[in-house]
Order: structure tokens, then sequence, then C-alpha cells
């Protein structure tokens, strides 16, 4: 029977990758995690044996807790958040539900930093069009809340990504990037296995406005005239990837939820009442 404390996997995987979801936090303990060094999208590793000392961190937020199966664990866990001042709950069945369900899991080995409790950083050019916008909002949204992202000069990409030890991404010669005909939110969904069908809708847009080749997708011409309205609109490059963040929100949402949906200037009519026009 389920938790009065707990969400179910298919409401968690309907809030997977939107900005108002819960943060999830992993507390499986060493043995299951090793057995399966992977995440659920946007989640965090934290020991469950400790939990009474960091979840004052979580005060006022809404989390989910992930364990192995659902039970003792996240349990615990979710209770000692709540008793901080967290709005917690535990994963219904836990990981074993999540996979069982046919969902993605983010191999730990393909996220940078994953090992810090910062966050990832990637740096890549300035002035950011598409990609450059579209790859960060995958990270934030699908592997890394807590990820920082550099734009520097294009010559000083290499060298900033050594002296700061960020990850480039976006430029010639590096992991993250074009292959083939795909764009570096192609590679990105691939490395961090993101296989949501509203993600592979959306990467085709992408791609297609990344590469200049629209007749790939109707949407790909406006996808391209918002990011360039974009550009012009915003010289601080940070600033333009918080708008940029909605603009791919937005996108998602459609590719998931709205793609058969259309919309005409008399739709609000009732169609008996459109009969007599």
């Amino acid at each position: 029977m389920a938790s009065y404390n707990s969400i179910s996997v298919e409401k968690l995987a309907r809030l997977t990758g939107t900005p108002k979801g819960p943060v999830v936090i992993d507390v499986r303990d060493d043995e299951d995690f090793a057995a399966l060094p992977s995440l659920l999208p946007a989640s965090t590793r934290r020991p469950y044996a400790s939990a009474s000392q960091w979840a004052a961190e979580y005060r006022g937020l809404w989390v989910v807790v992930v364990c192995q199966k659902g039970k003792k664990l996240s349990e615990g866990v979710a209770a000692w958040l709540r008793h901080a001042g967290a709005q917690a709950e535990s994963l219904e069945g836990g990981v074993e539900a999540w996979t069982a369900a046919g969902l993605p899991l983010v191999p730990v080995a393909a996220i940078p930093g994953a090992n810090t409790r910062s966050g990832s950083v990637w740096v890549t050019r300035s002035r950011p069009k598409i990609d450059r916008i579209a790859c960060p909002w995958l990270v934030r949204r699908f592997v890394d809340p807590a990820a920082s992202f550099l734009f520097v000069a294009p010559s000083e990409v290499e060298a900033v990504a050594d002296r700061f030890e960020a990850t480039p991404f976006d430029v010639e010669g590096v992991f993250w990037s074009h292959r083939g005909e795909g764009c570096t939110f192609d590679t990105m969904i691939a490395e961090f296995g993101l296989s949501f069908p509203a993600l592979q809708h959306l990467a085709l847009i992408v791609r297609a406005a990344d590469t200049d080749r629209l007749d790939l997708a109707p949407e790909a011409s406006g996808l391209l005239a918002a990011s360039l309205g974009l550009s012009r609109m915003f010289s601080d490059d940070l600033e333009q990837l918080e708008a940029g963040m909605l603009l791919y929100d937005a996108f998602y949402r459609w590719a998931r939820d709205a793609t058969q949906e259309k919309h005409e200037w008399i739709s609000h009519v009732p169609k008996k009442g459109r009969d007599h026009e």
C-alpha cells in the first residue's frame, strides 16, 4: 500500500523536466548504487545516514526522495526533511519501479563533476543562438539543476576549460559537440540516455534550426526566429539564457502535450454556433 507521503512514478515522470518540479534526492545505499550507477533525471545523490545534518538545506522546498524500493531509506529521509521544514515525499517503488516503467536513467559516469556538491561547470562560445541555449536548458532541467555555464570568447574556450575545470561544449574538437548530422543537443540526449519521446521530438526541431535544415520540422523556423530575436534583445549572455529557458520550457511542453492541438480565430465559438454562420 502506498504511503500517504509518497508520489507515484507516473506523476514524477510528468513533472520531470518542468520548471516547477520537485527537487529529487537519491539516497540508495552504496551497494544498490554500485549495482546501478545511474540517477533519475535531474536528481542528486546524498547519504541517507546523515540526513538529519543536511535536511535543513531543503527547508521550504518540495522534495522527492528515492531509494531502491521506496521503503525504509526514502521514508526515513523524507521524514527528516519534513521535520526540517521541507515538503517531502518518497517515490513509490523507488528506482525499481522507475526502471520497470521503462523510464530513462542518467548514467553518473556521463555527468561532468557528478561527485561535486556545487554542480557541473560548462564553458562555450559567447553570443549563443540555438544549441548553446538548448543544451544548458537540457542540462539544468534533466541532468544537473545546479549546473553553471560560462560564455567566453571563442578563442579562449579551451584555455578557460583547462584553467577553471569546466567542460567545453558546442565547439569543434570536443566530446560534447556536433556529431555527423546531429547537433550538440542530440549528443547530450544520447550520452545522458534521455529517451523521453518529447525530447526526441524537440531534438529534431533544434537540429533543424541549428543546422539550417528547416525542412526537417515545420516548427524549426519559429525556433530560429525566436532564438535570433532573443540574441538581439539581450547583450548579456546569461540574461539571454534565462529568457531562453522559458522558450525551451514552452517548446518541451508543446512537444509533450500539445502537438495535436489546433488553433484558429473562431476556435472559441461552440461548434453548434458555427454551423449557423
